[in-house]
């Protein structure tokens, strides 16, 4: 409960960041131009809400609603999810969004997008300037990586040393380097000294790559204990910090991959447990373990979410990282740099959206919100929210009516043809395009909800 209530606050609070600084957007350059916002509030407020203040001589209510799915900035003379169709059949004022020339109307509506922009940047850069960056060198992983079934198939062996794809050096240990290898026509790795080039097949998917369990490659990390929580089957057992686990229930163990590969070998057999003594009787593994250069056997009974109880070694364990620290000034470039490959990586991804998997693979706020650190750390914090910032901008600028991106569209449309569209074709493209965007919030949200239940 902890941990949900610890990753639920920083999701809340992260989203009514980025909520409010991109209603801003639009807030800003609305009375920039002199148009009325009627409205400015932090989340919906269907039938009643929150909060509400209305300052003194201000055409502007200010409030917070209940329904925590956003924000919305109420513009005057616009058609937007408010549906507020009455005023619409009133006549044209001139402190209203449709009475503004079109370039500025343009602008009001592309505010909140260029703010989230921005903001994810500015968020990257002062990331970089605090705490610097931190990553291990691919280049420096001399133990090389593991592979599973897939890889192997290809060509890959475990202990390659991974150097690049396509002539382009792998330089972080990240998801680019994935992304790499499933668009690259050759990897290059070096084996046991010597330079190979494999060749890679035309079908290979990211997403494929990276929900195989185990996934495709991992850095190859020796299965030694780094820690022991206390009262835990790890403590019970008697294990301590640098043992090694050597098999479990009969299958060779020489890294974290092949252990957390059969955790979820028994996570699928688990399902098919019908009584409390078929979970023991599967939770119950035979477990070969180094200890005080011993080898020792031993039955052990994993935990109902089948924990060992043991903190493993990480590739920070065994290789130094590389660390680059940058002045105020020096930390914007770096940190302008890091954004715009986010968003291009983002990009890239969303070829598998239209995919049976990539559909699968959709996340609601269940999803968001796990993407926070268990505990509260602040750069973690820092860098998914400007993560998500990024993404709220990229997202709100799709051509989807209801979105920012549906307006700017047909506003483009207005410049370039010197035609409006008609009150009645936009508010029924705000319809098409609402219906739009809660289906895709039904299907991310539920899919969730599947996973929490086991049965995706």
């Amino acid at each position: 409960m902890e941990v949900f209530l610890i990753r639920l606050l920083q999701f809340m609070l992260a989203i009514s960041l980025l909520v409010l600084l991109h209603e801003g957007g639009h807030f800003f350059f609305s009375k920039l131009f002199g148009v009325r916002v009627e409205k400015f509030y932090l989340f919906f407020d269907p039938w009643f809400h929150l909060f509400e203040f209305k300052p003194k001589n201000s055409d502007t209510a200010y409030g917070v609603g209940w329904l925590p799915l956003g924000g919305y900035c109420k513009i005057a003379g616009m058609i937007d999810e408010s549906f507020d169709t009455e005023q619409m059949k009133k006549p044209q004022q001139p402190w209203e969004f449709r009475s503004k020339p079109a370039w500025q109307r343009l602008l009001i509506m592309i505010g909140g997008v260029l703010v989230n922009f921005l903001l994810a940047l500015f968020i990257y850069s002062m990331v970089m300037y605090h705490w610097g960056d931190e990553y291990v060198a691919v280049k420096d992983m001399s133990m090389g990586w593991k592979f599973n079934q897939t890889a192997k198939n290809i060509g890959f062996q475990d202990h390659d040393i991974l150097l690049g794809a396509d002539g382009k050096t792998f330089e972080r240990y990240d998801v680019d380097v994935f992304r790499h290898i499933a668009d690259a026509k050759t990897v290059q790795v070096k084996r046991n000294g010597k330079l190979l080039d494999i060749t890679m097949p035309d079908d290979l998917s990211l997403l494929t790559m990276l929900q195989e369990q185990p996934q495709f490659c991992r850095p190859f990390v020796p299965a030694e204990i780094d820690s022991v929580m206390p009262q835990t089957p790890a403590a019970q057992l008697g294990l301590k910090k640098g043992d090694k686990i050597l098999a479990i229930n009969g299958k060779p163990v020489d890294s974290w991959n092949e252990f957390t590969g059969q955790i979820g070998v028994l996570q699928d057999m688990m399902t098919d447990a019908k009584t409390h003594q078929d979970s023991i009787k599967l939770r119950t593994v035979s477990l070969v373990y180094s200890h005080a250069d011993n080898v020792d056997t031993a039955q052990v009974v994993l935990s109902p979410e089948l924990l060992l109880g043991v903190g493993q070694t990480t590739i920070y364990t065994y290789y130094k990282p590389t660390k680059l620290t940058y002045s105020f000034f020096g930390s914007f470039p770096a940190g302008i740099k890091y954004g715009l490959n986010i968003l291009r990586g983002y990009v890239n991804d969303l070829k598998y959206v239209a995919t049976a998997d990539g559909a699968k693979s959709l996340g609601g706020f269940g999803a968001i919100g796990s993407l926070f650190p268990p505990v509260w750390d602040w750069m973690m914090f820092w860098r998914m929210t400007a993560f998500l910032s990024i993404i709220l901008a990229f997202m709100n600028i799709l051509p989807i009516p209801a979105l920012d991106g549906g307006h700017v569209l047909f506003l483009l449309y207005e410049i370039i043809t010197g035609r409006k569209p008609s009150e009645n074709f936009m508010i029924k493209a705000e319809y098409v395009g609402f219906t739009i965007l809660i289906l895709l919030m039904v299907v991310a949200n539920l899919n969730d909800i599947l996973r929490w239940l086991g049965y995706m």
